[in-house]
């Protein structure tokens, strides 16, 4: 009895859980060490506490409070797992090393999630409630009070940089391709030198026997003019497509902090500028330099391509790896270098190329990238060896962080392919009502509307635990699905039987008792089976016996002898 007492059930999503209450104990603060009696979600009649939670996560933690060690279960979601913990107050930290690797990979997928949703990469077309969350405005969206620039603003902002809203979008970003292709190929082929016209000079000169002469002298080669005319129409596109964006953009200042934008903005501002310095005849080789910036100009097709934004955000994730592999590959270089100006200078070698260690650091990186130029090479036995170390630890130390890097496109690239697929409305789920407080309504009675499903699952229980009482439990059992059964509430009925209603002190002290239980199956009603003929009296008599000792007796009118009827009566106390 005293291990009896000790012992306490716990029902977790219909799986029953047994265990001792000093085991709960062992985790204080949290939800199970603080279990009650009073507790809303105890069931007197079974003896056990329900909890309507994930029963599988619930084995692990109930081995957490028997072993000390918490486990995760690979069959259930990270999410799920976190979310439970949280319900039964445990800390998520305490998962054991051994699963800590795969209980994590949750979170770094939450965090992929989160990336790709800031890459905007979805390519379906948005809503107007989608563009105008934007703008701040979906709360006068759904009211009808967007005044007219409210209204136009954003289909505008739609049609410069969402090229999946509409067709008119689409042909927006076929022409902004357009010209930044033609541009690109415009600022590459007119370096070219059948691409340029030769600039003449005429100068004179006196021949030996006096006479003056006259010739053409090819001073310096230009550009075609129309090029010139390809770079002015296609800037002025771009010019035109900054300012509009920048009038209609959502917030001004990220849009000037963009990365796309400030190529954009100072790749034309170095066009006007060399316009202008050509006009005022200045030529400046430094500004001719910088326009190479015009060519940054394909980055703005990231904003067409989810793959370039993936590529991008790509060597973003992997700039820790990057970094080790420019400190090794510069520890290498250095090593080497320095190895293969003195191992050249061991053996006679007339030919040796390697002067200083400086000129030995480029044949270092162009060997330990396995390029190779074949300008400089090791003529003796030792420079050779070295000249083969150098290859291998070029090939390790790049092949090493390069297994990362790729596993982070993939993994970018396959959550990317994953989101498109997902449907884009759910069905929205309701919230899990509160666990209603004890009260004296007893849904499981007969009659009451609640249906017998709930007493006879208190029945089995019964019996099932207390195998002596079975033969009592028969009787009312049977009585409850009876169809015939007739339910008096504090009233008399026709029967030789006598019922009093008890006092909550006897309430108390016969609900303790284990046969008295029978009479108690829901909060505050005593249901006794009355079973009235000719041939039963104990029954009879043991009701009159109950009569005597009651407070407030009422008597019942005796039935013929001749009728058999099952009545069930029930007094609330």
């Amino acid at each position: 009895m005293a291990d009896a007492d000790n012992r306490v059930i716990l029902n977790v999503g219909g799986i029953r859980h047994e265990t001792y209450k000093a085991t709960l104990k062992k985790i204080p603060a949290t939800r199970l060490s603080r279990l009650t009696e009073a507790l809303a979600n105890y069931d007197p009649v079974l003896n056990e506490y329900f909890f309507d939670r994930h029963p599988g996560v619930f084995a692990q933690i109930l081995n957490y409070y028997r072993s000390g060690k918490l486990h995760y279960p690979t069959d259930v979601c990270g999410p799920l797992f976190e979310e439970e913990l949280e319900f039964w107050s445990l800390d998520s930290n305490q998962v054991e090393p051994c699963c800590w690797m795969t209980y994590t990979q949750h979170r770094d997928t939450q965090d992929v999630l989160a990336i790709l949703d800031r890459l905007d990469l979805d390519t379906d077309k948005p809503t107007e409630e989608d563009i105008m969350k934007k703008f701040g405005l979906e709360e006068k969206y759904r009211q009808g009070e967007l005044n007219c620039w409210q209204r136009i603003k954003p289909k505008i902002w739609a049609l410069f940089d969402e090229p999946y809203s509409s067709s008119s979008a689409k042909t927006t970003a076929v022409v902004s391709v357009f010209f930044i292709v033609i541009s690109i190929l415009s600022f590459c082929l007119k370096t070219h030198p059948e691409m340029r016209v030769p600039v003449l000079r005429n100068t004179t000169s006196r021949t030996a026997d006096g006479n003056i002469t006259w010739r053409l002298e090819k001073k310096s080669s230009e550009p075609h003019d129309a090029f010139f005319y390809i770079e002015c129409a296609s800037n002025a596109w771009f010019t035109f497509e900054i300012i509009i964006r920048f009038i209609v953009a959502p917030n001004k200042l990220d849009f000037l902090k963009a990365p796309v934008n400030i190529i954009d903005i100072v790749a034309t501002l170095s066009f006007y500028l060399d316009f202008l310095l050509t006009k005022l005849e200045q030529e400046n080789d430094m500004l001719e330099f910088f326009s190479i910036i015009r060519i940054m100009r394909l980055c703005k097709l990231t904003r067409h391509s989810a793959g370039l934004k993936i590529l991008i955000h790509t060597f973003r994730a992997s700039g820790k790896e990057l970094i080790l592999l420019v400190f090794f590959l510069v520890l290498g270089i250095v090593i080497f270098a320095a190895l293969i100006y003195y191992a050249e200078r061991i053996q006679y070698n007339p030919d040796n190329d390697f002067e200083s260690i400086p000129v030995g650091l480029w044949w270092a990186i162009v060997t330990m990238t396995t390029v190779g130029y074949g300008d400089m090479a090791p003529k003796t036995y030792v420079g050779m060896f070295v000249g083969a170390l150098c290859a291998l630890a070029g090939v390790l130390t790049i092949a090493l962080p390069v297994p990362v890097i790729v596993s982070n496109f993939a993994l970018f690239y396959s959550h990317t392919q994953a989101r498109s697929k997902l449907p884009k409305k759910r069905r929205r789920v309701l919230p899990v009502e509160a666990i209603r407080a004890k009260g004296p309504k007893s849904s499981g009675m007969p009659g009451s509307g609640g249906g017998a499903g709930p007493q006879t699952r208190r029945m089995n229980a019964i019996k099932h635990n207390h195998p002596d009482t079975q033969s009592a439990t028969t009787a009312l059992s049977s009585l409850l699905v009876t169809p015939n059964a007739q339910l008096a509430m504090n009233s008399t009925t026709s029967s030789a039987v006598t019922i009093g209603a008890t006092t909550p002190h006897q309430f108390t002290e016969d609900r303790n008792s284990e046969k008295d239980l029978l009479k108690y199956p829901v909060d505050g009603a005593v249901i006794e089976p009355l079973v009235t003929s000719s041939g039963v009296s104990n029954m009879s008599n043991s009701a009159e016996q109950r009569s005597r000792g009651s407070t407030s007796p009422v008597t019942a009118s005796p039935t013929s002898p001749g009728a058999t009827t099952n009545n069930l009566v029930a007094v609330n106390t």
